[in-house]
Formats: structure tokens, C-alpha cells, sequence
């Protein structure tokens, strides 16, 4: 966390622009420690524990301008700039007749731009490998902000803060291969280069930003390798999409509660087998209750998705078979 000295004189006001001034380093503005450790100032976004209860109402006093509008203005921005490889909203989205009703969007090419898989899909965890692409060689540009805890309890952002040389910040960063409006990579500590796994830490922070969001259509996701992912850095996909996915509507059945009060069920009529997670006292609770579930499912081999709905009050934990990629995604979106 930055020190309230260093915070206090970057406060951004409702008026400032985003962006960041790209470090001295290799010369390529990147995401290495090359760069981010040599005069790299980026957008900040602090976000509050202080309200990490499920149960409480949102507090009446929120950042001038919120979390996921800022991101969406960010996201809009790199748009402009033609960063990404497809225009999203001009791709055919159409719902499925039938009884889930799966949304499916036509984006042509998107399989044959993507990164190519660089490692085996039938391994769950594999050791990070700094030879393959990862996350430290994208450029700055698209980078939407950091996201870090905030030391006083309030939420908001700092403009061109800058990054102290023993950290490994989290980074907000776009998916440049979108599959909607506002979708984005969390990429947890970034300079520790973790591979493709789970650990408790990393999917509480995941959890406060869905939370952070304060809207039901904004959505995190998490694919383990051999369950559509593709890189193996450790990393979150987040978008905003105003529409109930089937998975969410989708009938249960509790099957089990656990640790404080976390109610486990399991998913009916579906053609994926999942289990769904809700309850617990607090953001905590639950938060440690699914990313345990994870652990032991990637210690044992076995691909998986989850799906952060409602502001993370729900987590959908989906079972998979091993595969590379595909245009299924969690949530019962095709592409």
C-alpha cells in the first residue's frame, strides 16, 4: 500500500484524465520491472475493506467518480485508440431459442488472432515460464489502472502514482481480443509472475473488485489452463454485460453449509456440472470457502471456471474437461 503521504498530493479529482507516463527502462513502456520500477506513474484505484460484509448496504458517500464507470471511460478510451483487435460491438450477438436461452456472438478471426497456447492442456498447474508470454510484455497503453487496497478505508483514485520499488502492483489491464463491452484482465501481482493458479490472496482480490463494481452486469471470471485459458500468468477476466447469463437463472439445490454459514449448492438442469456458493458472514468467509474448493481441484488435476455474479455474492464453480480453448466461456456465452 502507498503511504498517505505519498497519496494525499494525487488525489484525482472527478475532472482528471487517466493515462500513465511510461518508465525510462527498455525504451518499450512495458509491464516488466524494467519499466515499472524505473519512473512508471500510473493511474491508481484504491479500493475500501471497510465494507466487505455481503449484507451491508452501500455506503452513502462513494468516490466522485466510481470504479466501473472510470473503467468503462478507460476501456472506451483504448477503443479509440485501436487497441484492440475487433470492434465488439459491431460483432452479431443473438440468443438462443430454447429452454437456457445461451447467448452466442459471432466475432470472425478472433481464434486465429489470439496468443497460440504455449503449454500442455492436461496439466492443471504448470510452473511459470518467463520465456512465453506473459503479462510483463504487453505495453502500458493498455493498462487501465492498479488496483490496490486502500490504507485509510476510503476508496478512490490517484492520478500518475507512482509504483515503489519493492512492490508488484495489481493491474487492470483490456483484453484486446474483447468478448464484450468493458472486458478486462486483473492480473494480480504482477512482478511475482505467477503462473495460472489459484491461491486465497489472489481470489480475494478478485472478489473486492466485482465488488467494487456495485453492478450486477459487471462480472469476474477465472479459467484454469485446460479450461480455456491461454496464458499461464495468473489472471482474472472482468466485462459488463446487461443481460442475466443461464447459468445464473439456472435451478439449485443446497447440498451442503459450511465454515460460517456458506451455503453450497449444487447446479440443476444444466448441462454443465457446477456448484454455486453464497452466504457466510462476510466477503471473507465465502471468499475462502470457493478458492479452497479451487485449490483442491487444481491439486487434482482437474480444470475449472468460476463466475463472480451479483457483486460477488454469488461464485459459480464450474467442472470441465482439459481443453486448449474454445468460444464457451463460463458464463454460456459462445463466441
Amino acid at each position: 500500500m502507498l503511504s498517505e503521504a505519498q497519496k494525499e498530493h494525487e488525489m484525482v479529482s472527478e475532472e482528471s484524465g487517466g493515462g500513465g507516463e511510461g518508465g525510462r527502462g527498455c525504451g518499450r513502456s512495458c509491464l516488466s520491472k524494467c519499466c515499472l520500477r524505473q519512473g512508471a506513474k500510473l493511474l491508481l484505484y484504491c479500493f475500501s475493506k471497510i465494507d466487505e460484509d455481503l449484507c451491508l448496504p452501500v455506503p452513502k458517500v462513494q468516490p466522485r467518480v466510481s470504479f466501473l464507470d472510470r473503467l468503462l471511460e478507460e476501456w472506451d478510451d483504448r477503443k479509440v485508440r485501436g487497441l484492440f483487435h475487433h470492434d465488439i460491438a459491431a460483432c452479431e450477438t443473438k440468443v438462443l431459442p430454447g429452454k437456457h436461452n445461451f447467448i452466442i456472438v459471432l466475432i470472425e478471426g478472433r481464434d486465429l488472432k489470439k496468443r497460440p497456447t504455449e503449454f500442455r492442456i492436461d496439466e492443471v498447474l504448470q510452473p511459470f515460464d518467463g520465456d512465453k508470454f506473459n503479462f510483463t510484455k504487453i505495453g502500458q497503453e493498455e493498462l487501465i489502472f492498479r488496483f490496490e487496497e486502500s490504507s485509510n478505508g476510503k476508496a478512490g483514485y490517484f492520478q500518475s502514482a507512482p509504483i515503489m520499488s519493492s512492490s508488484s502492483p495489481n493491474i487492470i489491464a483490456i483484453n484486446v481480443s474483447p468478448i464484450a463491452h468493458g472486458h478486462v484482465l486483473l492480473i494480480p501481482r504482477i512482478l511475482d509472475f505467477l503462473p495460472q493458479r489459484i491461491d486465497c490472496q489472489s481470489f480475494l482480490l478478485a472478489m473486492y473488485m466485482v465488488k467494487a463494481a456495485r453492478n450486477p452486469y459487471f462480472r469476474m471470471g477465472y479459467n484454469s489452463l485446460g479450461a480455456f485459458a491461454t496464458i499461464n500468468h495468473l489472471h482474472f477476466q472482468g466485462y459488463y454485460l446487461e443481460v442475466k447469463f443461464p447459468v445464473e437463472k439456472a435451478p439449485t439445490q443446497i447440498i451442503a453449509t459450511v465454515g460460517s454459514g456458506v451455503n453450497v449448492a449444487e447446479l440443476l438442469e444444466y448441462p454443465v456440472r457446477g456448484l454455486v456458493f453464497e452466504g457466510g458472514k462476510n466477503m471473507l468467509d465465502l471468499s475462502d470457502t470457493v478458492s479452497s474448493a479451487c485449490i483442491f481441484l487444481q491439486e487434482s488435476n482437474r480444470p475449472f471456471n468460476v463466475l463472480f455474479s451479483e457483486c460477488g455474492k454469488r461464485i459459480f464453480l464450474l467442472l470441465q474437461v482439459a481443453r486448449a480453448r474454445s468460444g464457451f466461456w463460463c458464463d454460456g456465452r459462445t463466441s
